[in-house]
């Protein structure tokens, strides 16, 4: 369907772009849907860091920057004047319990469709997030007139139960490109020369940005534990993030400055999935853990906090693990099945569960028009 032979222009407000999971998600959609049929415009935070500005032109969007919502005056001000010179019809806010702020612009720019969709929860270990959270999350529905989430839990856990179970919360699954990520051993054999691996380390490896919610703390305290035992292995971190001068530190003490390699920002992450044995996301909380699907597709071994919800599991690769346990008891469960795995890739497993992108585009597709339409 078009709009006088236009595509539908969508107002996707981002937030801080800074390379999360997020931001993956979005344009995982973003470059396999029908350009043809629905356009993305991308709203993001002035002080955002690693937007793709090249390819987000060249597939034909826009990205407009504006104030952070913490300058809630002029982010208002800006916000509300996109929207209206725009003219557009749908506005989709993917920064959670914060979407009531650009919601409310929408709704004074008289934007009729707007969907806050929630990609996270919480956890009580992040004190002061966690009592913002506590204290925004009664507003996600005021200015909104539809709520999007990447999960069920996701889902129950900022808009309810009731909510929920009435049919009101639509689902998207965070797909991926499983082509992309599948099991490749001659790009396994190839990445761990890059890296200068040899075959026989073991290699665990964590993708994400270095915050709290991500617990590489606890991940790096895991790792020094599988290293008393395994001496020939090594800890790939991949991301940015303002924790990473302190988990640089704590590597440095523990006398872990040649077994932990930063990696920084990656444009080959899918590779880099190949050159991992084990995956390990100890985090706090997720909403679902997108690295977790890619992670399995390409047929590494995958531990993740018993926190993450059920719906990450998609494979019988992965194994959930209580965040109260020691990192003893982490390291053990890790070393006991590291040489267990038969490496090969899962895309049927993946597909199955829903998380095929070429599948999941075409019905978010149908959401929009059906939006539109009014049904």
């Amino acid at each position: 369907m078009k709009m006088d032979n236009q595509p539908i222009t969508i107002a996707h407000i981002v937030g801080k772009w800074v390379g999360g999971g997020v931001e993956s998600v979005i344009m995982t959609y973003y470059r396999n849907i029908d350009h043809n049929k629905i356009q993305f415009h991308f709203i993001c935070d002035d002080d955002s860091t690693d937007i793709p500005y090249k390819e987000i032109e060249k597939l034909g969007g826009k990205v407009i920057l504006i104030p952070p919502y913490q300058k809630p005056f002029k982010y208002h001000k800006k916000l509300k004047k996109i929207l209206e010179e725009g003219n557009y019809k749908i506005v989709h806010s993917h920064i959670n319990t914060m979407s009531v702020f650009p919601l409310f612009a929408a709704k004074c720019a008289g934007v009729p469709i707007r969907i806050v969709h929630n990609h996270s929860t919480t956890n009580k270990k992040e004190l002061i997030k966690n009592m913002l959270k506590q204290i925004l999350k009664p507003f996600s529905k005021v200015f909104s007139t539809h709520y999007f989430a990447c999960t069920e839990h996701a889902g129950r856990w900022l808009f309810g139960d009731k909510t929920f179970d009435k049919g009101n919360v639509y689902v998207l699954n965070n797909a991926i490109d499983l082509d992309k990520f599948k099991y490749n051993e001659n790009l396994r054999a190839k990445k761990r020369k890059e890296l200068d691996i040899s075959d026989d380390t073991i290699v665990i490896g964590h993708v994400g940005r270095f915050m709290k919610q991500k617990n590489h703390s606890f991940l790096i305290e895991l790792f020094s534990e599988i290293h008393k035992k395994k001496n020939d292995s090594v800890l790939l971190l991949v991301g940015q993030g303002p924790l990473m001068g302190e988990i640089k530190d704590k590597v440095n003490a523990l006398g872990l400055t040649d077994n932990v390699k930063f990696l920084g920002q990656r444009n080959d992450v899918n590779e880099l999935y190949q050159a991992f044995d084990v995956f390990c996301l100890p985090s706090l909380y997720e909403g679902l853990g997108i690295v977790l699907i890619e992670a399995q597709c390409a047929g590494s071994l995958c531990f993740c906090s018993s926190e993450v919800p059920d719906v990450a599991k998609v494979t019988d690769n992965l194994q959930f693990i209580d965040l109260n346990l020691p990192a003893t008891i982490w390291s053990k469960k890790i070393l006991e099945n590291i040489n267990i795995n038969k490496r090969k890739d899962h895309v049927k497993d993946c597909q199955k569960a829903g998380y095929d992108i070429n599948i999941e585009v075409k019905k978010l597709e149908e959401k929009y028009i059906e939006l539109l339409e009014g049904k």
